[in-house]
């Protein structure tokens, strides 16, 4: 039991680096989106986000992940982002 003990430390520590992650994210996509808005510019640019999906399940089969899972958590991340943008 105690070496599940660790192995659930180390997820938490790992959460800790993706809402890290995620916060970062957020405050560039705030700064995109005051660019954005400066420049009359649509908050969502498709292709864009096509790309960056694109892009993200590639890297998903290089790291043995699922690539459609990867993207849908993708689809998340980019719909919050949008929002902090608008």
């Amino acid at each position: 039991m105690d070496y599940i003990q660790q192995l659930r430390k180390r997820v938490d520590e790992v959460d800790e680096q993706i809402l890290n992650a995620l916060s970062e994210r957020a405050k560039i996509c705030r700064a995109i989106g005051l660019v954005k808005k400066k420049q009359g510019m649509q908050i969502r640019d498709v292709s864009r986000e096509n790309e960056l999906y694109k892009h993200v399940k590639e890297k998903a089969v290089q790291f043995h992940l699922d690539p459609i899972q990867v993207e849908a958590v993708y689809r998340e991340i980019v719909n919050m982002c949008s929002a902090v943008q608008g």
